[in-house]
């Protein structure tokens, strides 16, 4: 027999009470299923009626698939200021017309110092007499003295590099990304601004119409100078396309799918990349690949008038009604039905708060106060300043590769998808750490390796080393947003990420400088990634794993990561 207690009468109480037609409690309270203290929020009713991604959410998620291949275009200074190969002109030798003379003629090596056979570039033997294009014996240099080149002779005209006389230039013609990746690092906060006042809607519309315009007008710059300024004016008011309208997908979806979602985001993002290199590979003019790319941008306005705005967003900004005929779209695009009870329980505004977690102390005072949470901070932007530089510095070295530049970006970008699949598969089997520090140890050892290799020889090999390094920093990029956010605690999680990913940018700034020092030593930049990589692996390693663990909602839960027992969350759902 059952003990008689306080809990069980009161239990027996509950379990008495009949329902009425409605399916409701005769008190009016919840369904009999239903926890008594849940409460009913937008994830509550994503999964209990509007469906978490049904046919609205999954149109809405294709039609924003086009806005982030867009926001991949920024990165079309890969080609349009492409290095490209050169040498001195030669006067003496006939060459004094504007162009279209041969790159390396049989009496190269005249006229130009070599090294290991290769003519240098940005050297020419001091002149001694005249010879012309059929025939220019040593004879007509003085190869006792060298001298700085008066213009250049180029191997192609499809790069501003060509266009601007960039020859031997390399730090200047660098300079294009790294002012595009400072650009994508000031677009944060105004986004963010336009995003949390406006609306993801018109945040998004905002920098699709910059990115278009300003790279419209960038394909018609007439000097370095101008091309330099509209590349930072275009990221720094037209970069904040991919966050916005990866924003706007995800917000609508219910938890189950998240992940999903943010993989087809950043799967969506590599075929850009891919897209991006078939039309420079089929547009060759630069000035006509840039206005291909950007043109079609324009057309993407109409999404103010065709994407809903954020439901959640409504919501925050007490926008009832806007709110209410979105969720009724929904739920009628989707074939479902919210209940009333739903529908009233988000539109009611949610009471303030009278008393407000102290937050005297500060961030900083926390920070210091506490060594294990100071190590986290000190060591998380390691991770993404490697992460970035890595990532970035792959991508832009691939154009140097032997073979077709055009046919290794593509295949550098393509293998991002699998490795982005591999992760999300990854995370919740072996854990957060492992992936992490084998991605990373595998980018380095390739890396490494990559440099010592002769590329020149070893095509194939020299490929598959670039092409593993990438996929094990993709898989890396995949995983760093959970594993930090997972780090620390709830009051102080969206700054420190957010610090993180700034600092991190430092990676991305830096790594279009790297093919500069290839000048020296092919080698350097690989050497460079390989380190990065290896040192990150390293600082991996002294953070806990926080698979199964629960996600920390103060100080004290966060210090305990890795010396509590593993606690897996259960959705109360």
């Amino acid at each position: 027999m059952a003990e008689d207690t306080p809990a069980s009468r009161r239990d027996s109480e509950k379990e008495a009470r009949k329902r009425d037609g409605s399916g409701w409690y005769r008190n009016g309270a919840m369904k009999p299923d239903e926890p008594e203290e849940t409460a009913i929020d937008l994830d509550w009713v994503l999964i209990n009626e509007l469906g978490q991604f049904g046919r609205f959410q999954i149109i809405n998620v294709i039609l924003l698939v086009f806005p982030i291949i867009a926001h991949a275009f920024l990165s079309e200074y890969v080609f349009s200021a492409s290095a490209v190969t050169h040498r001195c002109k030669i006067p003496e030798c006939g060459e004094t017309g504007g162009s279209g003379y041969e790159l390396f003629p049989e009496w190269i090596l005249n006229a130009v110092p070599s090294s290991n056979g290769q003519p240098d570039s940005c050297s020419r033997y001091a002149p001694a007499g005249n010879g012309s294009l059929e025939y220019c014996p040593v004879t007509v240099f003085d190869q006792a003295f060298t001298q700085e080149c008066d213009g250049f002779v180029y191997e192609r005209t499809n790069s501003v590099v060509y266009e601007f006389d960039l020859g031997c230039q390399e730090w200047m013609r660098a300079l294009a990304g790294t002012l595009s990746s400072i650009g994508t690092l000031l677009v944060l906060p105004i986004t963010g601004y336009i995003s949390d006042k406006y609306g993801r809607r018109v945040a998004l519309c905002i920098n699709l119409f910059n990115l278009a315009l300003f790279g419209l007008i960038r394909a018609f710059s007439v000097n370095y100078p101008m091309y330099l300024v509209l590349q930072i004016l275009q990221t720094t008011l037209g970069a904040g396309t991919y966050s916005a309208a990866f924003i706007l997908g995800a917000e609508l979806v219910g938890p189950k799918y998240r992940v999903l979602t943010g993989s087809t985001c950043l799967s969506t993002f590599a075929v850009g990349h891919i897209t991006m290199a078939g039309i420079a590979w089929l547009v060759q003019p630069w000035h006509s690949f840039i206005m291909t790319l950007y043109i079609p941008c324009f057309v993407m306005i109409v999404y103010y008038w065709c994407i809903s705005e954020s439901v959640r967003w409504l919501l925050s900004k007490e926008r009832f009604d806007e709110a209410k005929a979105v969720l009724e779209k929904v739920a009628r695009v989707n074939k479902t039905k919210i209940s009333e009870k739903s529908m009233q329980a988000l539109l009611t505004p949610a009471p303030e708060k009278e008393n407000q977690t102290d937050n005297s102390n500060g961030l900083v005072y926390t920070i210091f106060k506490s060594p294990i949470l100071l190590r986290r901070v000190c060591t998380t932007p390691v991770w993404w300043i490697a992460t970035t530089f890595v990532y970035y510095g792959l991508s832009i070295n691939s154009t140097g590769l032997p073979g077709n530049m055009y046919v290794n970006y593509m295949l550098v970008a393509a293998v991002e998808i699998p490795a982005i699949y591999t992760a999300v598969l990854l995370l919740d089997r072996v854990g957060r750490k492992a992936v992490l520090t084998t991605g990373f140890l595998l980018s380095a050892a390739c890396n490494l390796v990559f440099a010592f290799i002769d590329n020149n020889e070893l095509v194939t090999l020299g490929l598959i080393l670039f092409l593993m390094g990438k996929f094990g920093i993709s898989a890396v990029f995949t995983s760093l947003y959970i594993y930090t956010s997972e780090l620390y605690p709830t009051q102080f999680r969206h700054t420190l990420l957010g610090f993180s990913s700034m600092v991190g940018r430092i990676g991305s700034i830096t790594a279009p400088l790297t093919p500069a020092l290839a000048v020296y030593w092919a080698g350097i930049p690989s050497v460079m990634f390989g380190a990065m990589g290896l040192l990150a692996s390293v600082l991996v390693l002294t953070q806990p794993e926080t698979l199964g663990c629960k996600m920390p909602d103060t100080l004290a839960e966060a210090e305990a990561i890795g010396r509590q027992k593993k606690k897996t969350v259960t959705s109360a759902l």
